[in-house]
């Protein structure tokens, strides 16, 4: 009976795979941090081309003389 629970005590299994689970929240949660951040960023960005291609798009089509 000593024997089974001192080598349940000792022994470390389920500790890495808890380690790796929270190795793995927290690369999520910066994963989540970073994007948010460049967000608002990223939408700007697209705004610019969007008004840029369609101010292009607009002077393509119509025809000059």
């Amino acid at each position: 009976m000593y024997k089974a629970i001192h080598s349940f005590l000792r022994d470390e299994s389920g500790a890495t795979a808890i380690e790796y689970g929270l190795i793995a929240a927290l690369v999520s949660v910066a994963a989540i941090a970073a994007l948010g951040a460049m967000g608002d960023s990223l939408n700007s960005i697209f705004g610019v081309v969007s008004t840029e291609l369609g101010t292009a798009a607009t002077t393509a089509s119509t025809p000059t003389l």
